[in-house]
């Protein structure tokens, strides 16, 4: 009896600093979509990372249009064709679409790794910032609005406007 009412007693301590904490948390909560939209470098990076993609780009298309004329070429002499040159060219062909596959999966790796390249200074220049706004002003925590994680909260402040101070935007 005497083990129950000091455990009843630790449970009502323990249960008493844990509502104490929690009542001390701060919450806050920041859309990073639409900050990482207004950081300063963002509008620059996109133009050089679609200026890649289009470079990637005329190229493909050359690739297709190399395979379509080619193609083309073939079903129309195709009758005319011996046997070793018709297998000639079928090869020729289905070795010309292995490599615009190929090539288009590469350009999307290479198209993610220069996105990656480009924008990851901003995303952690935004982090960072997020981070120091968070410390100066004692928020436990901060959510992401714009994730859709979060489904619901009691109103908390939106420190939006203390990361673009911060940051100069």
């Amino acid at each position: 009896m005497k083990n129950l009412f000091r455990i009843s007693l630790l449970m009502v301590f323990l249960m008493g600093i844990n509502a104490n904490v929690f009542s001390q948390a701060k919450f806050g909560h920041i859309d990073s979509s639409a900050l990482l939209g207004q950081m300063p470098g963002r509008d620059s990076a996109q133009v050089k990372l679609e200026n890649f993609a289009r470079e990637l780009e005329t190229t493909f298309t050359a690739l297709q249009s190399e395979f379509q004329t080619k193609y083309q070429s073939f079903l129309e002499n195709q009758e005319t064709m011996s046997q070793l040159i018709r297998q000639t060219k079928e090869r020729e062909l289905v070795s010309l679409q292995e490599r615009i596959t190929e090539f288009q999966e590469s350009a999307q790796q290479e198209i993610a790794q220069k996105e990656n390249e480009l924008l990851s200074p901003i995303v952690e220049q935004a982090r960072q910032a997020i981070s120091d706004v968070a410390k100066e002003n004692g928020y436990t925590y901060v959510f992401d609005s714009s994730s859709g994680v979060l489904l619901h909260s009691e109103p908390s402040d939106n420190l939006m406007e203390l990361v673009k101070t911060k940051l100069g935007i």
